[in-house]
């Protein structure tokens, strides 16, 4: 363990991200007195398919008006014209949504209406961003800025000296398919549209959006356009509209565009509710919430590069999920129906199988009051539509992706204490869809192989098996299907135990067991089993099938509920660790960690999920397996495996690892960064690695966490004194690699002692995290 090698090769570990994670010097470490919104870098992750937008928005606002260049996602740093600037936009998706009623000011005659052909050219060294705020310079001489309330796209335009100053609203084009769009020139200030759109990596149910905008100042024209037809003077269309302004003595024109998914009323009372301000007004509200928000986390040590990645990772964190109901609490349901939140606030847009691992957990941490809500929307969802959600997107289910990831999102919710009041309504609604599968009539797949899996234990690999409905199919991903099913029942388990459901508890914690049905002895792995119940496809774990963008390589430590029955299934102790080592080139990290992170970890682009050995950090199912060593007595290596992740967050367009999925990424790079990771999702389990900086001070709600703040402190830490030497909780040592939320709420101070070597710490078989039973 501290034998000469490890020393040469701790030594080159430091010299190589010493840079990113190394305390400076005493007198000078530069301080996070100033604005913390300083330190945000919207545009990290909007270049090689991470998916960012560097548009307006403030936290978990229903509007996020972004410039989209024409990438799926709207807005990508390589490209150089902008087709317009649009409303909705979700940070880091890796399918084409969004985008609605893209808007661009133009000069001159209005030639054109498709948006590819209008788009104009800008340069980023005319563009900036901030939390809140964007500008660019146009190449037409225009200056657009853009600032956000909750629903309202605040945009203000500074032309040349012109009598053709205009503004189009292009209702037919976004990113998704647009189906149908209607325009309307209400009076001389206000134009109001309907747009209904549908698809996300595949076609989904319809859903519409409703806008009107309100200009500052009368138009001295205007028009519409059905396909490439302008009518001028014309006061209703379905492809878009034009007013224009003469800015021959006044330059500036502004306008606010207010949202609502539920009908045009909803969006003239968001706009009546939030509209009516300056320019100035708006954006100075939206930094001054951004700021409070990133003030519930502040850090010391560390150099300003890393503190830019990890506050623009915070801040990327709190975008989505996203209001959904209009300001008198109206939304539209599942059912298709208006309903009101009484109570609460509506949610929308579930990213599930992405944030229930990372994101969740941190939104519960450091925003309850918001998590609660949007935990009960989920339930909302269900009570509704009839069924708990997989993916949604606005008010409709888009079943991308697969397992059952509402299960671990909501246990998480239960185990945090957000779900008081209404827990028994919460378990309803994960019961049934636990033990069964949505009706025919209902857009959701829930957990389509469950009567299989119920009946077998394991969910079945069926390749050719046609759709029954839009998006993936739980029975082409058979072998990743059961291992996410299991870990959902181990978390349904512990709830229903919780609630006083004894008989449902030990159904589930039963179930939980069936990743064992999957393994195959012969290859040491898991894998896919047909509807005979055979082991099917290739038996090399890189290339065997059944698996939803991972291989078996790195679904193996997908069972955050058993890792000591896992590892006696692999061989035992010192077989996982050696296995474990491998799938990390762990030699080569030592030696050069962050090379081994970039070219042997990621070995191809953002979407590049199979054929791999090894971990892959740019995508979901690896996201807990650092911290499996936490459970093979070796906790010293997660913290180099975690620490060598992180240096592929970096400050620039490229700096985020893979898509970020909604805040998956981010909150992964904010969690990891503080030491403290949920690494049992659904359940109460914080496993413990060494923070990067000296310290970071968390201001937490009473209401949820009764201490009010948790200061976690690792003085000198650092590339070279990275390893953990001993913790003490509140001044008292502790010894297990891991931390209760029952712990946490009452803990006050986590304190870490770091040093040059691996020590004891953690390393006895009871400081391993909890089996769940």
């Amino acid at each position: 363990m501290r034998g000469t090698r490890r020393t040469r090769l701790c030594l080159a570990w430091a010299m190589a991200v010493s840079a990113l994670i190394a305390t400076p010097a005493a007198g000078a470490a530069e301080r996070t007195d100033g604005r913390l919104t300083d330190l945000v870098n919207p545009f990290i992750g909007s270049q090689d398919e991470g998916n960012t937008f560097p548009g307006a928005a403030v936290p978990f606002g229903m509007v996020q008006l972004s410039p989209d260049t024409g990438h799926m996602t709207g807005y990508d740093y390589t490209q150089g014209r902008i087709r317009g600037f649009s409303l909705v936009h979700l940070s880091g998706v890796g399918c084409r949504i969004g985008g609605d009623l893209p808007v661009l000011p133009t000069t001159g005659d209005i030639t054109q209406t498709d948006d590819a052909k209008y788009a104009a050219a800008f340069s980023h060294d005319d563009e900036t961003a901030s939390p809140g705020y964007y500008r660019v310079g146009l190449a037409s001489g225009i200056r657009a800025e853009l600032t956000a309330t909750a629903r309202t796209g605040v945009q203000r335009y500074t032309f040349p000296a012109t009598g053709k100053a205009n503004v189009l609203l292009n209702a037919a084009q976004a990113l998704h398919k647009t189906s149908a769009s209607k325009v309307e020139i209400l009076d001389d200030r206000t134009v109001r549209t309907e747009i209904t759109g549908h698809g996300f990596c595949r076609d989904t149910g319809p859903y519409t959006v409703h806008t009107v905008t309100r200009f500052s100042r009368p138009f001295t024209a205007y028009g519409t356009w059905d396909g490439a037809t302008v009518t001028a003077g014309s006061r209703a269309g379905h492809g878009g509209a034009y007013v224009r302004f003469d800015t021959t003595r006044n330059r500036t024109v502004e306008a606010t565009t207010a949202l609502s998914y539920v009908d045009a009323t909803g969006a003239q009372r968001n706009l009546r509710a939030e509209g009516g301000r300056s320019f100035d007004t708006v954006r100075a509200r939206a930094r001054a919430q951004w700021e409070a928000r990133l003030r519930a986390v502040r850090v010391h040590g560390g150099g300003k590069a890393l503190r830019r990645t990890f506050y623009s990772s915070l801040y990327r964190s709190y975008l989505s999920p996203n209001i959904g109901g209009d300001a008198d609490g109206r939304y539209f349901g599942w059912d298709r129906r208006v309903h009101t939140a009484k109570g609460f606030t509506y949610y929308q847009n579930w990213s599930l199988w992405d944030t229930y691992r990372t994101q969740a957990q941190l939104l519960a941490l450091l925003a309850p009051r918001e998590a609660r809500d949007m935990a009960r929307s989920v339930v909302a969802v269900d009570e509704d539509g009839g069924w708990l959600p997989k993916w949604g997107y606005g008010p409709v289910e888009t079943n991308v992706m697969s397992g059952d990831p509402v299960t671990p999102f909501l246990t998480t919710a239960y185990q945090t204490g957000l779900l008081k009041g209404f827990e028994e309504r919460a378990y309803r609604a994960l019961r049934k869809n636990a033990d069964g599968v949505p009706p025919a009539a209902n857009p959701g797949i829930g957990r389509e192989a469950n009567a299989e899996y119920i009946a077998h234990g394991f969910a079945p690999f069926v390749k050719d098996r046609p759709l029954a409905k839009m998006g993936d199919s739980d029975y082409h991903h058979g072998a990743s299907v059961t291992l996410e099913y299991a870990l959902a029942d181990a978390m349904l388990a512990q709830m229903a135990r919780g609630l006083g459901h004894d008989a449902d508890a030990a159904r589930y914690a039963a179930r939980s067991r069936n990743y064992r049905t999957i393994f195959d002895p012969g290859t040491g792995f898991f894998r896919a089993r047909d509807a005979s119940g055979a082991f099917t496809g290739s038996p090399d774990p890189a290339l065997g099938t059944g698996f939803h963008e991972g291989t078996a390589w790195q679904y193996q430590w997908l069972v955050p509920q058993d890792l000591p029955g896992m590892v006696g299934l692999i061989g035992g102790e010192r077989a996982a660790n050696d296995r474990l080592d491998a799938f990390f080139a762990y030699d080569r990290l030592l030696a050069d960690p962050e090379k081994t992170a970039r070219e042997v970890w990621v070995h191809g682009d953002a979407y590049a999920y199979y054929n791999a050995t090894v971990y892959n950090p740019m995508n979901e199912p690896d996201l807990i397996a650092p911290y499996t060593y936490l459970a093979t007595g070796q906790p010293w290596k997660t913290t180099d495996v975690v620490h060598a992740a992180l240096t592929l967050f970096t400050d620039g367009p490229t700096g985020m690892t893979g898509n970020d999925d909604l805040g998956t990424m981010s909150a992964w790079n904010v969690l990891s960064s503080i030491g403290l990771f949920p690494i049992q999702p659904g359940y109460d389990t914080w496993g413990l690695s060494t923070p990067v900086f000296d310290r970071v001070d968390l201001a937490l709600d009473r209401r949820y966490w009764p201490s009010g703040g948790l200061t976690v402190t690792a003085p000198g830490t650092s590339a070279a004194d990275r390893y953990v030497q001993g913790v003490r909780t509140d001044g008292a040592a502790h010894g297990r690699t891991y931390l209760t939320t029952r712990a946490l709420r009452s803990l006050r101070s986590l304190a870490f002692t770091v040093g040059p070597r691996p020590s004891e710490w953690g390393t006895s078989p009871e400081a391993a995290p909890p089996v769940l039973k």
